[in-house]
């Protein structure tokens, strides 16, 4: 038998000692039942050696650097949870991540987090140092898993839900994508055919002295203008508006709001950006409601969710609702912006005393809720982008070659 020393924390506090094991993994063991989260072990015959190579990793500066990425805070995230889950020592994990991580800028981080921890600094707050890597919801679970000894179980809620967070952001963008490509493209191909196309069944027309349809001549006063100073004013004018509209939802507080509330209304995508909202909402209040967090900060901590400042007065007045005695049920069903479904789904959580299971199984249900709205946008958006194709692109065809027929017509 072995004796060991470690070091770890229990019943939110931090604890040292020694214990007895044939080996490392079952000295792991062994603390993990008596639910202390291990943050050193090593052997008691032995000092603590500090690796000069590490020291010199260590000593790198964060500055000048590139950011690490949301990506590579997921990755860290996955496999710090698989490893504590496994029972290995804190202090180890963050050593063999540190190693692992292709990024950098997230070498330096978990580097970073790794010698606050060793100097005595608790493991939230070590994450709580990163405030544009690990949000409020991150820091406040790692809080509650250090506070009940289930930090695995926490970094494991922790997980999911940035893999949530992150097919949310993927199922919108590949929502808008298509959509976007293909208006794109026949902008681009609209402006090819008006600059370059036109002019030549122009001159072709004017040598032929025919007199040209409405539909045609305008094409060809739009080609004209196009590629005179018009076609410059236009641009500067298209990128002069991005910037005031730009402006205005930054600065303009009214116009924002406007906007913001115009944006929750518009069809099939307002319904899609609400019901993810309230999805991420949900899962949020249920995994801080879970993790013993007071119902007016986790409805704080909610607001990190949207920048939409429609979403955050509504959660801003539901805050203030629950501070003067007011249920969530009643205040959900109160404000316009939560669909009813909502107020009385949480409302058999408030009876029941079950509030965080609900919030779970309201996030599931927003979640599918979604994800139908998704699947019903693409089907829609093929045939509605073909569609406007074939009008902007035939349309501009047909009004160019309609002289030639109506010439036809005539000869025949």
């Amino acid at each position: 038998m072995e004796t060991y020393t470690y070091k770890g924390i229990a019943d939110g506090k931090y604890v040292e000692g020694d214990i007895e094991a044939v080996n490392p993994d079952e000295a792991s063991f062994k603390l993990k039942e008596q639910k202390v989260i291990i943050t050193n072990l090593v052997r008691s015959s032995k000092k603590k050696k500090t690796d000069k190579k590490e020291k010199k990793k260590s000593g790198k500066s964060l500055f000048g650097k590139k950011k690490a990425k949301v990506e590579d805070v997921l990755i860290f995230s996955k496999q710090f949870a698989t490893m504590v889950k496994a029972g290995l020592p804190i202090l180890q994990v963050l050593s063999m991540l540190r190693d692992q991580m292709e990024s950098p800028a997230m070498k330096d981080v978990v580097e970073d987090i790794r010698k606050s921890l060793e100097g005595g600094v608790t493991l939230s707050t070590c994450f709580g140092k990163f405030p544009e890597l690990f949000d409020n919801v991150y820091v406040n679970l790692v809080k509650a898993g250090e506070a009940s000894g289930k930090l695995d179980v926490f970094l494991l809620k922790i997980v999911e839900a940035l893999e949530k967070k992150e097919a949310i952001k993927k199922k919108i963008k590949g929502a808008l994508m298509y959509p976007g490509i293909m208006f794109t493209v026949a902008i681009t191909v609209s402006a090819f055919m008006l600059i370059k196309v036109v002019p030549v069944f122009a001159k072709m027309y004017d040598g032929m002295g025919i007199e040209l349809p409405a539909a045609t001549a305008t094409i060809m006063a739009m080609s004209d203008f196009l590629r005179g100073t018009g076609g410059l004013i236009l641009l500067i004018s298209l990128v002069g508006g991005f910037f005031v509209f730009k402006f205005l939802t930054t600065k303009n507080e009214k116009f924002k709001y406007a906007w913001h509330k115009q944006v929750l209304k518009l069809p099939i995508f307002g319904d899609m950006i609400l019901k993810s909202m309230l999805a991420r909402i949900s899962l949020i209040m249920g995994n801080l409601s879970a993790a013993g967090v007071n119902l007016l900060e986790s409805i704080e901590i909610a607001k990190s969710v949207s920048n939409n400042v429609v979403v955050l007065e509504s959660l801003e007045n539901v805050k203030k609702g629950v501070f003067s005695g007011d249920t969530l049920t009643k205040l959900f069903l109160k404000d316009p912006l939560f669909p009813p479904t909502f107020g009385q789904l949480i409302s058999v959580g408030e009876q029941t005393g079950q509030l965080d299971e609900m919030f779970g199984s309201v996030a599931k249900y927003y979640e599918s809720e979604f994800d139908t709205v998704v699947e019903n946008l693409s089907a829609l958006i093929e045939p509605i982008m073909i569609v406007f194709m074939g009008i902007l692109i035939g349309g501009l065809m047909i009004a160019m070659y309609s002289p030639i027929f109506n010439v036809g017509a005539l000869i025949n």
